[in-house]
């Protein structure tokens, strides 16, 4: 019996001592609330996780739309430069600077007609825009090592050809629109010398065998005798002046 009993007394204490181990730290209330905090916790983090998502999923977005305004940016710049170099060139509020820029087109041509009629009338010289100007012209002395020369350096009688050069080549670029019947000339012819007259002369006939009409105011005699119609005005004093004519005009 004494036996018994301290074998059951031993079998308790191991018991008691085991419960004593195996306790646990925390509490059936205590457990419970630390687990619901800790689903709050991730739910708290999922929720997270979703949020950043979505904001990398915009990101994603935003980035795909900034490549394509990228592209639509790099389309309208190229646009833009042209318009911006057409702007350069001929923008302005008042119209002027493409009024300046047309004419300037318009004097190129009529550059290009006056030198042909120059290589007859004065090979020795070439008219040309000044450089970075657009309607000022000079002139090149290709008997002068091709010397630049300011048209206000000119000679009386070398104004008078690149003048003739100049109005003969604006009856060229006039005839490919609208035909010029007419050309007059006042004066001039009194400061070129016998060679360089005779040239005048015959550019001024060949021009008239192409169909228009010369009209030369003149008082030079050698003109005078080479010109077969003529419509003189003779001076009389006392205010009085009398009206001849010479050639087909007559009778």
């Amino acid at each position: 019996m004494l036996e018994a009993k301290a074998i059951y007394a031993a079998l308790q204490q191991q018991r008691l001592d085991y419960e004593a181990a195996n306790k646990p730290e925390l509490s059936i209330e205590d457990a419970g609330a630390q687990l619901a905090e800790t689903e709050t916790l991730c739910q708290a983090s999922q929720d997270k996780i979703a949020e950043i998502k979505a904001s990398l999923k915009q990101d994603d977005d935003k980035q795909s739309q900034g490549k394509a305004l990228r592209a639509e940016l790099e389309t309208q710049k190229e646009k833009w430069q042209l318009w911006a170099g057409l702007k350069d060139l001929i923008g302005s509020q008042d119209g002027s600077k493409f009024r300046t820029f047309a004419q300037s087109l318009t004097l190129d041509a009529l550059l290009g007609y006056a030198n042909r009629h120059l290589e007859e009338l004065a090979r020795r010289y070439l008219l040309q825009r000044v450089p970075g100007s657009d309607l000022e012209l000079q002139v090149i002395d290709q008997e002068m090592g091709d010397e630049v020369r300011s048209v206000h350096s000119l000679s009386g009688g070398e104004s008078f050809l690149i003048s003739l050069a100049l109005a003969l080549g604006l009856a060229s670029l006039s005839s490919n629109r609208t035909q010029v019947e007419s050309l007059f000339i006042d004066e001039g012819f009194g400061s070129l010398d016998p060679a360089t007259l005779d040239i005048a002369i015959a550019s001024l006939d060949a021009l008239q065998s192409l169909g228009r009409k010369v009209g030369v105011i003149s008082h030079v005699p050698a003109m005078v005798e080479r010109i077969g119609v003529q419509v003189r005005v003779g001076v009389h004093g006392g205010g009085k002046s009398s009206v001849t004519t010479v050639g087909a005009f007559a009778g």
